[in-house]
């Protein structure tokens, strides 16, 4: 039998995988905040207020695109790193680990981002933004997802990795 602290249930296993993902997701934000700062002291790249404005109209209010909502900002900066640190989490519980899984992870943050600021009419499609910011924007996201992925697999081990079709038939 089982400790009472150990979740013995596949959902239980899930959301326990989806809190520790949401702590390692938040090492990742002050990583890729970290890298962020040590940036822009090297090429004097303003900060970016698009996080903050698409939180905001996502809740329903209209910024304009010279406001500079900073506590929006930290709050979207760091609930979305939470939020898909929770789903880095849920993919190491199902054996979702690694470099493969941290690589993959980067696309779904920079998705996930460019669907909300482009989808309320915040951000624009990066492929209109300079060669130079579009690097800058997957470098950074790119840590913030490794950074993420070490602490995830870290911190949640694979116990519900199926090995249930692996062939393709």
């Amino acid at each position: 039998m089982s400790p009472p602290h150990t979740p013995t249930s596949r959902p239980a296993q899930l959301l326990l995988g989806a809190g520790r993902g949401a702590v390692a997701g938040l090492v990742g934000v002050a990583a890729m905040t970290l890298g962020e700062k040590l940036e822009q002291a090297i090429t004097h790249r303003p900060n970016s207020y698009v996080p903050g404005r698409t939180l905001k109209t996502l809740l329903g209010q209209h910024p304009g695109d010279s406001d500079q909502p900073v506590v929006w900002n930290h709050a979207m900066h760091w609930g979305t790193g939470a939020a898909l640190g929770a789903l880095r989490g849920v993919w190491a519980t199902l054996g979702l680990r690694g470099v493969r899984a941290s690589a993959t992870h980067t696309f779904v943050r920079l998705a996930v981002d460019q669907t909300l600021e482009n989808g309320t009419g915040v951000g624009a499609p990066p492929h209109t933004w300079p060669v130079r910011e579009r690097v800058v924007d997957v470098l950074h996201k790119a840590v913030y997802s490794f950074v993420t992925g070490v602490v995830a697999d870290l911190l949640s081990p694979p116990e519900l990795e199926s090995r249930r079709g692996t062939t393709s038939h």
